[in-house]
């Protein structure tokens, strides 16, 4: 296990357009119980895999959704949000958004708006539960209604990492949520985002074709004068 642990994981994000592959982020203040829910949920199965560069974890999963088998990353944010807020690689084609606050804690409760504002910047469409963690401090905190998850129509689940209450269920459906969503819905960031990364591709291609031709360009006094004035040399 720990040799495992300690692979290098490279992070290909265009993995996630295979049709079983679902990115799951999670979302929340510190402390509030991320890791531990995802740890709880996956048991002793879990493997995670920290990529220090990004600064996040990743939990590997592989599910059964309508008798397919679908392979699941859930990032974990690894300590990036003490800086309230994340980059924008960390909600890059992600597919639904695990969002976390501490019942004990009002403060976490508070800074939803900005974890969801920002959610909303970058995967306006994606599906996004919202989570009460650590109710088995104060079981009467189920009884209570907030009103954020009303104001946004997100459904609430009230769970605890400690004992494990309602965990299986809450990542079962948001991985239910999640390739739901892949299969039926386009966000219009994943559009912006996918135009760009061709572009980019028309863009370093044409610059390759252009360094080819001046390579085989005889030079000549004017063509050299030509080609400096382009940027270009000749070898």
């Amino acid at each position: 296990m720990a040799s495992d642990r300690a692979k290098p994981c490279e992070l290909d994000q265009e993995k996630y357009d295979a049709d079983d592959n679902v990115k799951i982020i999670c979302l929340g203040d510190s402390a509030v119980g991320k890791s531990k829910l995802m740890e709880r949920f996956l048991m002793d199965g879990f493997r995670p895999q920290q990529l220090s560069t990004y600064a996040l974890t990743l939990y590997k999963h592989t599910a059964t959704v309508d008798g397919k088998t679908i392979l699941v990353d859930f990032w974990d944010t690894a300590g990036q949000e003490r800086f309230q807020s994340m980059h924008a690689s960390y909600y890059y084609k992600a597919h639904a958004c695990i969002m976390v606050f501490d019942v004990q804690r009002k403060v976490t409760y508070k800074n939803l708006s900005t974890w969801y504002t920002e959610l909303r910047e970058f995967r306006p469409e994606i599906p996004c539960i919202l989570v009460a963690n650590k109710i088995d401090a104060d079981i009467k905190m189920t009884q209570k209604s907030f009103s954020f998850a009303r104001k946004f129509s997100l459904p609430l689940y009230f769970v605890s990492a400690a004992d494990g209450t309602n965990v299986v269920k809450l990542f079962n459906d948001a991985i239910r949520l999640a390739v739901s969503y892949k299969h039926n819905s386009q966000d219009f960031m994943d559009e912006v985002l996918q135009e760009l990364e061709v572009g980019q591709a028309k863009m370093l291609g044409g610059l390759k074709k252009t360094a080819s031709l001046q390579r085989d360009v005889e030079c000549k006094p004017v063509e050299r004068l030509l080609l400096g004035l382009a940027g270009g040399t000749c070898s």
